[in-house]
Formats: C-alpha cells, sequence, structure tokens
C-alpha cells in the first residue's frame, strides 16, 4: 500500500482559542484540524451538554410511532421488536425492550439468526409474529430496505413501526432519484430526504434512544430514566463506526461517565469477564473489547445470548453468560486471524480497484471483518464472499472515496439482496454472478490511482521537547477517539534511534531510545508491525547497524515517525513516552 503523508495546514487564530477556552494553542490546532470553527461549536466540543441533544420530535414520523405505542401499550396488544444481530442491534434491542417493558408494555424481542434469517425481517418473521398473535411489529437498526416484507405484514393486519438509521433505497433514472420507503405505519429514520432532524449521523441505537426520549417525556418520566440508556447509545455509536462528531460525540462523552456509576448486572457482569477497569474505560475498549464480544454471540451463535446477558438480573447467570460470550470472540478471533490471512494473499497480486474475495469455506459472519482488515492492508474497497445456505452472501468495507451503497446500486440486478451505507454494505447473490460482480463494479469504479493512496494527515510537526505531563493531560479533552475525530496524529523527522529493545512473548514490541535534532531524548514505543519495522531498519541501514542499535552502540539509523504521546505507569514509576504509528 502506497502513503502520502500530510501535514494539516488549516488556519485560525490559535493563541485568541487557548486564552478564550482555556485550552493550550497546540489542542486549539487539533480542535480546529477537526473543522471545529466557530466559539459556540468549539464550547460544544469541549463540553458534554446533553441538552444539546437535538429534539426527538424533529423525527418525521416520531409522533405517529409514539401515538400507536401509546394505543398499543394501553389496550395490553403484543408488541413484537425485531432488531438486528450486531452491537447496534442488541443494543438499540435492549433499549426499546428495557424502556417499554417500564411502560408496561405486552412485549417481547426477536434477534434474526444471521445464517437462518439473514439481516432484519423477513416473511418468515412475520408468519411466527402473526402466528404468535403480535399486533405490533417495532424494528431497530433495520426495516428501511423491507418494502416487500412491510407490505406482507400489512396485508395480515399487523402494524409496522420501523426505527432503522440505514440508506433509504433508491432507484436512480437519468440521474435523478426515486426513494422507495416501505409503506409502515411510522418510519423513524432521520436518512429520509424529507426528514427534519439536523444530525444525520446517528447509529440505530440512538434512534431507538431517541423514540424511548419522546415515550418517556410523553409519559412524564424524568431525564435521569432516560440517561441510563446512555451507555449501551454510546457502544453501539463507537461499534457501528459513525462518526464521532455532534450529537454522536456527546453521547459517547456522557456513555462513558454514566457507565462508571451503572448497576446494571448484564453489563458490568461482562465488564468483569474482560478483565477491564470500569473506572477506566475509553472508546477504545467499546469498540475493540466489549462490542467484539456482544458481535460474537451474533457471529457464532445467536445473538440472543448478548440480549440475555444485557436483560439479565440474576448476577449467577449474568456471569455464565458473560463469560460464553468471551469465550466466543476468542474462537472468533482465531477464525478471523486465519480467514484475513488468505484473503491478504489473495489480493495481493490483484490489480482491481475494488476486490471482490471469495472465500468459499469462510463462516459468513466474520466476512465484514475479513474485509475490514483487507482494505486497512491495500487501502481498497473491499467485498469478501462466503457460501451461504441460498448462493453466496458478503460483506463489504470502504474507503473515503468510495460510497459502496452507491456503487452497488448501480450492480443491484445482479443481487438478490443488499443494504448498507457508504463505508460498509451486506450482499447476497447467486455464486454464478461472482466474476460479473467483480467485473461491474471495476467497470463503474471512478477511483484514481491517486484515491487508493493512504493518506496520513499529521496534526502537528511536534519536537519532543514540547511534550511534558501537562500537554498529555490536556489531550484528554479532544477524547472520545474514533471515526471522525481520530487521536492527534504528531510526526518528527530526523529521530536517530540511539537503542533498540525487542520485547513481548512474540517479539511484536519495539522499545527504543530516539533523540531529536535539538538532542532531546525519549523513549519510543512500537507495537505491532514489529517485524515490518525491523525489516525496513535491515533494508535502508543494513543488519550491521541494526545490531549496533540492539547491542546500544552509536550507530546510523534514522527515522521520521508519527506519533501519539502518553505516560506509562510501571512498577509505581511514571515516564513519559511516544508510540510510533507510521514511519519511513
Amino acid at each position: 500500500m502506497k502513503e502520502k503523508w500530510f501535514l494539516q495546514t488549516k488556519r485560525a487564530d490559535f493563541n485568541h482559542i487557548s486564552e478564550k477556552f482555556h485550552i493550550s494553542p497546540v489542542i486549539a490546532r487539533i480542535i480546529r484540524n477537526r473543522d471545529v470553527i466557530c466559539d459556540e461549536d468549539i464550547y460544544n466540543y469541549l463540553n458534554d451538554d446533553l441538552e444539546k441533544i437535538s429534539s426527538p420530535w424533529l423525527f418525521k414520523d416520531m409522533d405517529k410511532a409514539v401515538d400507536i405505542l401509546r394505543i398499543k401499550i394501553s389496550h395490553e396488544s403484543k408488541i413484537r421488536i425485531i432488531c438486528d444481530y450486531d452491537v447496534d442491534g442488541i443494543t438499540s434491542g435492549y433499549i426499546l425492550l428495557r424502556s417499554l417493558k417500564k411502560l408496561g408494555a405486552n412485549i417481547d424481542l426477536v434477534v434474526p439468526r444471521r445464517i437462518e434469517d439473514g439481516y432484519g425481517i423477513n416473511e418468515k418473521l412475520i408468519k411466527n409474529a402473526y402466528d404468535s398473535g403480535i399486533d405490533t411489529i417495532l424494528t431497530c437498526d433495520n426495516g428501511i430496505s423491507a418494502y416487500n416484507q412491510v407490505e406482507y405484514a400489512k396485508s395480515l393486519g399487523m402494524n409496522i413501526i420501523i426505527t432503522d438509521h440505514h440508506e433509504v433505497p433508491f432507484e436512480e433514472t437519468d440521474g435523478k432519484r426515486e426513494y422507495i420507503v416501505p409503506n409502515a405505519d411510522a418510519v423513524v429514520n432521520h436518512k429520509q430526504a424529507d426528514c427534519p432532524y439536523p444530525f444525520k449521523e446517528l447509529c440505530g441505537a440512538m434512534v431507538a434512544y431517541q423514540l424511548i426520549s419522546a415515550l418517556f417525556e410523553t409519559e412524564g418520566i424524568g431525564k435521569n430514566e432516560l440517561y441510563k440508556l446512555l451507555p449501551y447509545a454510546a457502544i453501539a455509536t463507537v461499534c457501528d463506526v459513525v462518526d464521532l462528531k455532534g450529537e454522536n460525540r456527546i453521547i459517547v462523552k456522557q456513555g462513558i461517565k454514566k457507565l462508571k456509576d451503572c448497576n446494571d448486572i448484564g453489563i458490568n457482569a461482562l465488564i468483569n469477564a474482560c478483565k477491564l477497569d470500569k473506572n477506566n474505560l475509553s472508546s477504545y475498549q467499546f469498540g475493540f473489547v466489549i462490542g467484539p464480544c456482544l458481535n460474537a454471540s451474533g457471529r457464532l451463535d445467536t445473538a440472543k445470548r448478548a440480549t440475555e446477558l444485557l436483560d439479565c438480573i440474576d448476577t449467577q447467570k449474568a456471569e455464565v453468560l458473560a463469560k460464553e460470550l468471551v469465550e466466543l470472540n476468542a474462537e472468533r478471533k482465531d477464525m478471523t486471524n486465519e480467514g484475513a490471512m488468505t484473503a491478504i494473499e489473495m489480493a495481493q497480486d490483484m490489480d482491481d480497484k475494488v476486490l471482490v474475495l471469495y472465500l468459499k469455506d469462510c463462516h459468513e459472519s466474520i466476512a465484514g471483518i475479513i474485509a475490514g482488515r483487507v482494505r486497512e492492508k491495500y487501502n481498497k474497497p473491499t467485498f469478501v464472499l462466503t457460501d451461504a445456505e441460498q448462493g453466496v452472501k458478503g460483506s463489504g468495507r470502504s474507503i473515503e472515496e468510495y460510497d459502496m451503497y452507491s456503487e452497488l446500486t448501480k450492480v443491484k440486478s445482479l443481487l438478490t439482496k443488499f443494504g448498507g451505507h457508504k463505508m460498509a454494505a451486506g450482499i447476497s447473490l447467486e455464486e454464478k454472478n461472482i466474476d460479473l460482480f467483480r467485473k461491474m463494479l471495476n467497470e463503474n469504479c471512478n477511483l484514481t490511482e491517486e484515491d487508493l493512496y493512504l493518506k496520513v494527515w499529521i496534526d502537528i510537526a511536534l519536537p519532543l521537547e514540547y511534550i511534558t505531563m501537562d500537554f498529555v493531560n490536556q489531550l484528554e479533552v479532544i477524547k472520545p477517539y474514533g471515526k471522525g475525530n481520530e487521536k492527534p496524529v504528531f510526526a518528527e523527522k530526523n529521530l536517530k534511534i540511539i537503542s533498540l529493545q525487542i520485547l513481548g512473548k512474540s517479539g511484536n514490541v519495539i522499545k527504543m531510545v530516539v533523540e531529536n535534532q535539538n538532542h532531546y531524548r525519549m523513549t519510543a514505543v512500537k507495537f505491532n508491525s514489529a517485524v515490518d519495522f525491523m525489516a525496513f531498519l535491515s533494508e535502508k541501514f543494513g543488519e550491521e547497524e541494526v545490531n549496533k542499535a540492539l547491542q546500544g552502540q552509536k550507530n546510523n539509523l534514522e527515522i521520521m515517525a508519527t506519533y501519539y504521546p502518553e505516560i506509562n505507569e510501571y512498577n509505581g514509576r511514571i515516564n513519559l513516552q511516544i508510540i510510533i504509528d507510521r514511519f519511513c
């Protein structure tokens, strides 16, 4: 993969911002680099005020959805929630189930099985609901593409409320889009062209949260009860990789805070099973520890385990369920690593700008993760396809320059089912169409070679001597990190490597002392990619120079690196160090 490094050059009066908001000029520059410009936006960025979350009543059809649910609850009609089997679906389903139970609803929750049912509501799930005497189906994190399924439910006399955040399907003729919205009794989705809700990047769990916000307000239930749902909305927001800007950033910051005081048995059991410190959680733990454990149940078994855990009120049962999820996630990791290695090797010699990889025997539940790994390796839009009960199923992960959902609409004649958004999608097709699917995607593709370069944006070229304990602590105001609010990237060139150490059981950590042009020294650590780093040094400077560094002798090793500073605490000792990310 080719890279290009760019230094951010966005301008502002950083000293004025520093004085006005009591932050350092460096922090002011980082905030400006994230396109936070006017005073109001800077204030909102620095302060996680829940009152800045838009009114739920701005959603199109929110009044209809609330009215229907209130009537159904008062009549004790049977309501069934049908959610998705990923983290966003699991948490949105739990938010609705917990809250509607509190309101006295006669309600249950069904999670489709990934392999047997596929994504979203289908005729089988609707018929099962009808046969069970269900009056109303409430979707979350799915439903916006279920036009025919909604028609079927309506033909049975059922009520349907859709809450979703995915793109609305459309047909394009002569450059004009005609959107296809299901004829549900209420469709609560801010992606609708005529929905006035101002913030368009909410995940499915936040749409569910806003529905409950409106219901609670109508029923006179205080905000404190609503805010107990924030940790679940925050976990979903991180795991669904929506931009951590605006309302999303507020939700995640507040969700992390609220989780510290959360007494819910299920989520606490999972935190303990993952051996996490509840008082030191971050978006990283949400996205790479807690989320994957919830996800693992839907990938390898049934996501019902995850929803049962979140809804559990028995401590011993919760501990058992949490342990099972952790074990499933460990199994999922092994399967993913094996599949990713195979996929990366397949893609190595492919010239296509859009990669379509057919891993016949891969478990379909991990196709999306593998596609993400390949995308990270080659910086190309990637689809990973696997055998399914009916034909072939797959998942895609994209790059910023490629709108995956829009491109799929151009080849939808080849697909039996598809859905998603700009950066990710799920598809089904017949095996005989795989080669044609790959060919048409690439023929339609307008990506340039420049688009396929990984663009590394450096916030500031920051000399090592500027890194102090106070500065590292100030970086806390930038958090939580994630898509749209990335961890700050600092860089320095001409870093001499004074000494090298290889650490870790598998030798996957490099620890070194580096010195800049001002003769300022600091400890630097390189996690992962240690083999690539050592190979780079050997190829550029020779084995002899590398060996000198390993022995702490004077050498000629010198690099340019992007890095992030942190405070390292070990055996009671505290010191500053930098974590090296990329190098050249």
